[in-house]
């Protein structure tokens, strides 16, 4: 198994699902192959931003062949994850050896590879810089066992199997074989992303309610629930109220594609005075960090009571 950068653009005419499917043609399968079981970063350009980034992390669990278009294919996703911060392909002089020299020059034969192979170390260096930063606001409810996080995200990777070799990025070392990332650092992740890109505010009610202590009332749901195969990529998420986010999850409330917020009929009355005036949820102004059609369907095919 091999780590890997996958390069992904909106818009780009391949039928990507960012952290569920990778759309990719024959050139690159013995590369994709090499990272079935193991992790990869995605990394390319973000609408409203002037460079390339890498912008979250994703395992690789299988490959299927696309039954529409010849020679191309599928990587299934899973455990996805996105970054704290875009990290500009540059930073720190450069993440990836062979893409950015120590002259700060570029590869152009590397850079316009889609799938690359990376080492441990440059994926560990990856990992250290996009999910270090710390969570702006405390949580609204301490949960045991997850009020003093460690600042080190590798802490969070579980070795599978006694390391053969170890690797050193900025002088940290560490083996990194056959890892998952554990569910409460995942889940104060999600919170520290909805959060930040929500402004803090449901996006049904427009409200944004700090208590005392400063922390947040709204909270981080998921779209699609992890228990039934959703990831943690800020476009499975919305930012909801406590109340709102309860009938969110009990199918009394949902999403159209347009984010037209919809009523269940199973509503014993209608509640439009508590939801926004126009009846259009307040989402990111950025493409990616909306939440993504794929997602909003399941939603409304499964859990929407009609």
């Amino acid at each position: 198994m091999a780590k890997a950068i996958f390069y992904h653009k909106d818009g780009s005419g391949y039928k990507d699902v960012r952290g569920q499917l990778y759309h990719f043609p024959k050139m690159y399968l013995s590369r994709v192959q090499q990272s079935l079981g193991d992790w990869i970063v995605y990394y390319g350009p973000l609408t409203g931003m002037p460079s390339r980034y890498y912008s979250g992390l994703a395992r690789v669990t299988a490959i299927d062949d696309d039954n529409e278009i010849a020679d191309h294919y599928y990587a299934r996703l899973a455990d996805y994850i996105d970054f704290d911060r875009p990290l500009d392909y540059r930073e720190n002089g450069g993440f990836e050896r062979q893409l950015v020299s120590p002259d700060g020059s570029v590869n152009p034969g590397r850079s316009v590879q889609a799938v690359r192979v990376i080492s441990d170390g440059e994926f560990a260096a990856l990992v250290n810089s996009g999910l270090s930063e710390p969570d702006e606001w405390p949580q609204r409810i301490d949960q045991a066992g997850d009020s003093h996080l460690p600042a080190d995200p590798l802490t969070y990777f579980e070795v599978d199997e006694p390391a053969q070799a170890g690797y050193v990025a900025d002088g940290y070392e560490r083996p990194i074989l056959q890892q998952t990332i554990n569910r409460p650092f995942r889940d104060a992740k999600f919170r520290q992303h909805i959060r930040q890109v929500y402004d803090r505010t449901c996006a049904f009610t427009g409200l944004r309610l700090i208590n005392g202590g400063g922390r947040p009332e709204v909270e981080a749901a998921h779209i699609v629930p992890v228990e039934r195969g959703g990831n943690d990529s800020v476009q499975n998420g919305i930012a909801l109220s406590g109340t709102v986010h309860w009938m969110f999850d009990r199918g009394l409330l949902s999403l159209a594609d347009d984010f037209t917020i919809l009523q269940s009929r199973q509503l014993n009355e209608d509640i439009s005075h508590l939801l926004v005036k126009d009846g259009k949820a307040r989402v990111p102004a950025a493409p990616h960090l909306r939440p993504h059609p794929h997602y909003l369907g399941w939603h409304r095919d499964n859990v929407f009571k009609h």
